[in-house]
């Protein structure tokens, strides 16, 4: 009997997606792929996310040669139809998708039978059992997390965690160096762009010219691997050049690097070309040699064993109903400026700043998305559904489950708590600690109010003061809510912040 076709989707390019073992795919079996246009079309993506997608599907196609049979389609089920599995024909496999609409497609067809995710540490049954055991409507990252580092024997010595501490927080917290414009760390692994990445863009841009699509953002030179070879690169890269200053620096952000020490690895991670298995274990086995110091590879992993994969589950875990979770009530929507990328238009120097690394890489670490892209839509009380659309197109290494629990529960508050136990903004003393953002602003960040007002410490107020009586009894923020009551200025300002609207800060 010959094995049935594989059918594996644009995320899921690494070579244990096609791996028989563990409820795998039959071995040597036939490929099936489809570059379905419609994708494109739904929403206004950042270009460089559209070429990295599309190019890496090329290239994986590419590798499979004659395995594959790759299909160009204006839709999924056109595509299917074309290959001879519209139903009629034979029976396919695929990986549990990493989306619930492409979940309900593929297990509302006849014909296609659906094995378990790959890509993932963790089976969603044996997270479902760990949330039940903890408690299934509140669950948090850390005590996940050190769950994770006992199951999965993750920086443990014995029974102990490595170093005796499950948390080396405290130590990846460090502002930038003093005066320096970029950290002294050798540059991240750069791919060469091929004849298919030609291509992709030659493509996109007549799909553009005959109004098919339309995107947001700059596809300059791709900065991203889109196969197997490159992604193995960027990780050795990483792990012996850059790992060990990443811990120290992790939270800290320079206006001419944003790249700082970071490991850029959620991309392949993301497209299925690395596994989180193999990341973790390098990172584990450069400290045990040391070639890189515990807070630095305890941070790595924290990222991706703990929040990478807490995100994951939450994801399915928390259901579809998550999706419309806006608890502080926030329907104002996204505005032009911030729509567009036009960073040109705003004056605060780091939103600026990070806008523009958005506009021409489709890309920031987690720090600016969370402090600034995100306190922003936070304090303006911006439709949260419409900011998870907007990190979801605009960031290249953005999908649907990774999105919509980091924006609607980390980001902006809108389940309650439920998986966080704060909102996470600030006023502009964060930024000016952990950055040189602020010293070349027009605004200063200890002004509240008058022409120099730095709008994220005039919105932070603003923002306790319109959910002050929700905010009071949690235990983490009723300290800073009743700062309120010193605040000789908080008419000024809430006129101020009011008169401001939704014109670019």
């Amino acid at each position: 009997m010959a094995p049935r076709t594989h059918w594996i989707f644009g995320d899921q390019l690494g070579p244990h997606f096609l791996e028989p073992r563990h409820g795998g795919p039959d071995a040597h079996a036939p490929v099936l792929m489809i570059e379905a246009r419609s994708v494109l079309r739904r929403r206004r993506f950042h270009r460089a996310k559209a070429h990295l997608v599309l190019s890496a599907m090329r290239h994986r196609a590419a590798e499979l040669g004659d395995r594959v049979r790759y299909v160009q389609a204006r839709t999924y089920t056109e595509g299917l139809a074309e290959a001879g599995f519209d139903g009629g024909g034979g029976r396919l496999t695929v990986c549990h998708p990493t989306s619930r609409a492409a979940l309900d497609f593929v297990t509302g067809r006849d014909g296609i039978d659906v094995l378990p995710a790959r890509g993932f540490l963790l089976a969603r049954e044996e997270f479902g059992a760990w949330a039940e055991e903890h408690g299934s409507d509140r669950l948090r990252m850390e005590g996940f997390y050190r769950w994770m580092r006992r199951e999965h024997e993750l920086l443990m010595d014995g029974d102990a965690p490595a170093g005796g501490t499950w948390n080396l927080d405290h130590d990846n917290r460090e502002p930038p160096p003093r005066d320096a414009k970029a950290l002294d760390v050798p540059a991240p692994y750069r791919p060469h762009e091929d004849e298919i990445d030609d291509e992709v863009r030659r493509d996109l841009d007549r799909w553009e010219r005959d109004g098919e699509v339309t995107f947001v953002g700059r596809d300059g030179p791709r900065r991203f691997p889109v196969t197997r070879r490159e992604a193995l690169a960027a990780l050795r890269r990483f792990v012996a050049h850059r790992l060990g200053d990443f811990g120290r620096y992790e939270d800290a952000m320079l206006a001419a690097d944003p790249v700082m020490s970071h490991s850029l690895l959620s991309v392949p991670l993301n497209l299925g070309l690395l596994d989180p298995a193999e990341c973790v274990e390098r990172a584990e086995q450069a400290w045990r040699a040391g070639e890189a110091p515990l807070n630095s590879v305890e941070g790595f992993v924290r990222q991706i064993a703990g929040w990478r994969e807490y995100v994951w589950q939450l994801y399915w875990h928390f259901g579809e109903e998550y999706r419309t979770r806006n608890a502080l009530r926030h329907r104002a929507p996204l505005p032009g400026w911030f729509l567009d990328l036009d960073a040109d238009a705003v004056t605060a120097n780091c939103l600026s700043a990070v806008l523009a690394q958005v506009r021409d890489t489709g890309w920031t670490h987690h720090i600016p998305r969370l402090m600034v892209l995100g306190s922003r839509a936070l304090q303006d009380g911006w439709d949260p559904a419409a900011v998870t659309d907007w990190f979801h197109r605009c960031f290249v290494d953005g999908y649907d489950w990774v999105m919509l629990p980091n924006v609607v529960g980390m980001s902006q508050y809108a389940d309650g708590g439920r998986m966080t136990t704060k909102p996470y903004t600030s006023g502009g003393a964060y930024i000016n600690k952990m950055s040189d953002l602020c010293k070349p602003c027009a605004y200063r960040p200890t002004d509240r109010t008058g022409e120099h007002a730095c709008p994220y410490t005039a919105g932070y107020w603003a923002f306790l003061h319109r959910h002050r009586t929700a905010l009071s009894g949690n235990h983490r923020m009723a300290r800073a809510v009743k700062g309120l009551d010193r605040l000789k200025d908080l008419d000024a300002l809430l006129e101020e912040t009011s008169e401001r609207g939704d014109r670019a800060p």
